[in-house]
């Protein structure tokens, strides 16, 4: 984790941290990081574990573990080294205007729906009346996800989390892996394939139905904006922060899970 700059002190550090947090609200960050909440629902099922074993206690570990002020500080701290004032200002001042500020709202409702198996399927029934349309938004829908991951990278720092999270596990003696580090890396290479498939999938029908109250023209405006270099910059940095933030929970909440017993209360 990245610290604070020694050089800010006092007063200066507040206005610093305030004006980061504000960052976070006007482009939709924070709610981004809180939905990281949400993906603890699927830990135990990549340890092979059935999570109704632990019962309410888990919805009580992984609150606590993925409390949302904690990730926010964590996200504060890492932009506080990284974030420059110019790209926080090109970032804000596009999310503060009014098609930025409709556009969070919807991104925040899609980052907070629960019941991700409707979103998908909502999603995906859109995508294929485009598909049959021959309707030119879907073009922009894909475009708009390379612009947000222009890297391509989402994959690789899915696997990355899950390694880690298993290797934590592994430590905490809450599964008995029967792979070394090295092993365990090549596993999940072979399978990136797939997994990059399954992410584009599962993006394209977010897309569809986060964006789906959008004009096609205000889309194409929003693809546009989200190509310009510098928030290509932005959404690199936050992306990147978004999945340390994710592995570094993940790391905690498998050492939690070893003081677990069914039936046990936390």
């Amino acid at each position: 984790m990245l610290l604070l700059g020694q050089g800010l002190v006092g007063p200066a550090r507040a206005a610093e941290r305030d004006k980061l947090a504000a960052f976070l609200s006007v482009t939709g960050f924070d709610v981004a990081l809180d939905s990281l909440r949400l993906s603890a629902s699927s830990a135990p099922m990549m340890l092979g574990l059935d999570p109704g074993v632990f019962g309410a206690q888990w919805t009580r570990l992984a609150d606590r573990v993925f409390e949302t002020d904690g990730m926010r500080d964590m996200a504060l701290d890492i932009l506080s080294e990284t974030l420059s004032d110019e790209l926080l200002a090109h970032a804000a001042g596009y999310y503060a205007s009014d098609l930025g500020q409709r556009l969070v709202e919807a991104e925040n409702d899609g980052h907070m729906m629960e019941d991700d198996g409707r979103k998908q399927e909502d999603g995906a029934m859109l995508i294929a009346a485009m598909v049959e349309a021959g309707s030119p938004r879907l073009a922009t829908i894909q475009r708009m996800i390379r612009a947000i991951d222009i890297t391509g990278n989402s994959a690789r720092a899915l696997q990355e989390v899950q390694f880690r999270f298993l290797m934590a596990a592994s430590a905490a003696a809450v599964i008995d892996l029967k792979m070394d580090a090295d092993e365990l890396r090549s596993f999940l290479r072979s399978r990136e394939g797939e997994v990059r498939r399954s992410i584009q999938k599962s993006a394209l029908a977010s897309a569809a139905y986060t964006y789906q109250s959008f004009s096609d023209e205000e889309l194409l405006a929003y693809t546009e904006a989200l190509e310009d270099p510098q928030m290509q910059d932005v959404y690199q940095l936050m992306n990147a922060i978004q999945f340390e933030i994710m592995a570094n929970r993940f790391e905690v909440l498998a050492a939690e899970m070893a003081k677990l017993q069914p039936g046990q209360e936390l």
